[in-house]
């Protein structure tokens, strides 16, 4: 990937909007960072303009066939994730929800490729879902579509994973599938929809991910949760041998059994083979944890699962009216480094002993058999902050992403927020700058009773010295277009100096927490918040007596 030059970013905005003499000040600061590191700094802001990566919608009124049984935010886009072919760096490939319903998933899934180093993209929806294009010939012939992921492989192939979904899950009547796109030609074209799993309401597939080898162009591996009217929710597998050509049957890899399911799974490839299925194992409805299993064996035969970290977070709210935001808390992110480290971030709130959420990161130097204790990352402790990203870059230094609110004013009819980078080398001392100016969280799209959605995971990549932010952010004076995906690099320095105006700060570490019944309980709510979220009706249907303490 070229560095971020003012240059070359100059010419992209002078063709886009006009404003290149406007904006070279502000591209000092998406090239070398913006400052922060407390709730009374005032770092200058960048400008969104410099990375738009959507556009507006294609799709047709009424192109999903079904009535309107939720509200529809055309050209709202969310839950953006991105890939770089290491076979030209140049060559960016992102994914994200089109048009998303108040009441779950969205029109389609839409695609974009960047040939000149995410300077310009273009985009395209891709046949998985009716508004896509998609029919019973091709796989795709499902309502709606959720959960976008895309990975590279060593040789330039890329992958792209989606769940397609028709009807309420588990209701009567109700379908849902995992479908795998193959791009021979880094996102200019892609070939036949692969359906891995296809089920009907007995089952609901959900949250999946793909993982390319990067080592090996033969393999690759898509990961998913499988919920199930008799109220489990195993750990699915597929895999290709033959680079996409075709793929084995799906199978669970780990069950935790009746009343308990995982969810997030993410495989990460070690450097020895190794892969890891990283996940958030949910008992009941009361207690989580974050958890690995690991398979030497390219995901012939898996471990038992090893604990991570209990999950002691208690969700994002709006600080001013308390209107609970959907932030995807339970979910976890996970990246290896060139040693073979792991760096795991998720949201909790044991740093405040329930107050608030913020960034939990822990490692583990051993191949996931063992982990550090969670330290809190992000850079203003006294405040809530959501949805981490984490990339470990290629020369070692460890970025992770997030949003926080330290830009909210009193102004209780809106919700600012920033996106920010944090980094380090060690994992202990971190510094901090800003990727996006702040922006009104309440105009995103909302979900019903579940509050504003950016989606439940952003994407954060790396090649060089540059980190690459691919997130969501709305657009506040538009409310026919309320959201955006767009694409940041920041350029950190090989020597890891930190940047002009970059605050330092260490990682605060948290004594054990303690538990009272307070605390347990807003856990408790915020796990239910999050299954209710995914599949409504299935907190209430866990036994009573049977949820275990955490």
């Amino acid at each position: 990937m070229k560095p971020c030059s003012i240059g070359s970013w100059r010419r992209v905005l002078s063709n886009r909007t006009g404003i290149a003499s406007a904006a070279a000040a502000l591209l000092l600061n998406a090239c070398g960072g913006g400052g922060g590191g407390g709730s009374g700094s005032t770092p200058p802001p960048l400008t969104p303009a410099q990375g738009l990566v959507s556009s507006l919608s294609t799709f047709a009124a009424g192109c999903s066939g079904v009535p309107d049984n939720g509200t529809l935010f055309v050209n709202a886009e969310v839950e953006p994730y991105v890939a770089i072919n290491p076979a030209n760096p140049d060559n960016l490939i992102g994914t994200w929800q089109q048009d998303r319903w108040s009441n779950g998933g969205s029109q389609g899934i839409a695609v974009g490729f960047s040939v000149d180093g995410g300077a310009t993209w273009t985009t395209r929806a891709l046949p998985v879902s009716r508004c896509g294009g998609g029919n019973a010939a091709n796989g795709g012939d499902y309502q709606r579509a959720s959960d976008p992921w895309v990975s590279f492989s060593p040789d330039g192939s890329a992958y792209q994973l989606s769940l397609a979904l028709s009807g309420a899950a588990l209701q009567p009547g109700s379908r849902s599938a995992i479908l795998v796109s193959r791009s021979p030609d880094g996102g200019r074209s892609w070939v036949a929809t692969t359906t891995l799993i296809q089920d009907d309401a007995q089952f609901f597939n959900d949250k999946g991910s793909i993982t390319a080898d990067p080592a090996d162009s033969n393999y690759v591996y898509a990961v998913w949760d499988r919920l199930a009217t008799d109220n489990r929710g195993p750990a699915m597998f597929a895999r290709s041998s033959d680079g996409g050509a075709t793929w084995e049957a799906a199978r669970p890899i780990y069950d935790p059994g009746v009343n308990h399911q995982t969810v997030g799974n993410v495989i990460a490839v070690l450097p020895d083979g190794t892969l890891i299925d990283f996940f958030t194992q949910i008992n009941t409805a009361s207690a989580a944890f974050i958890a690995l299993i690991r398979s030497t064996d390219k995901g012939a035969s898996w471990s038992a699962p090893i604990r991570v970290a209990d999950f002691l977070g208690v969700g994002t709210r709006d600080p001013d009216t308390g209107a609970p935001i959907r932030d995807g808390g339970v979910l976890g992110q996970i990246s290896v480094g060139p040693q073979g480290e792991l760096f795991a971030v998720w949201q909790d709130a044991r740093f405040s002993g329930g107050a608030r959420d913020g960034i939990a990161f822990a490692r583990s130097d051993d191949g996931g058999l063992t982990w550090s204790v969670p330290v809190q990352i992000n850079g203003d402790p006294a405040l809530q902050a959501l949805v981490p990203s984490v990339n470990a870059r290629a020369d070692g230094m460890i970025g992770v992403s997030y949003y926080d609110m330290r830009s909210n004013t009193s102004d209780r009819t809106t919700l600012p927020v920033d996106y920010w980078l944090a980094r380090s080398r060690d994992g202990i001392t971190w510094t901090e700058s800003r990727i996006a100016a702040p922006f009104d969280l309440d105009t995103a799209p909302v979900e019903d009773a579940r509050g504003s959605f950016l989606g439940d995971y952003q994407s954060l990549a790396s090649a060089g010295a540059d980190f690459f932010a691919f997130y969501v952010r709305t657009n506040s004076i538009d409310s026919a277009n309320r959201t955006d995906v767009f694409f940041t690099p920041v350029t950190v320095p090989a020597g890891g100096a930190a940047d002009a105006g970059i605050v330092a700060r260490m990682a605060q570490a948290a004594t054990v927490p303690l538990m009272t019944p307070e605390y347990r309980q807003k856990v408790q709510e915020a796990i239910v918040r999050q299954l209710e979220q995914r599949l409504p009706g299935w907190a209430a249907r866990v036994p009573a007596g049977s949820n275990p303490q955490p």
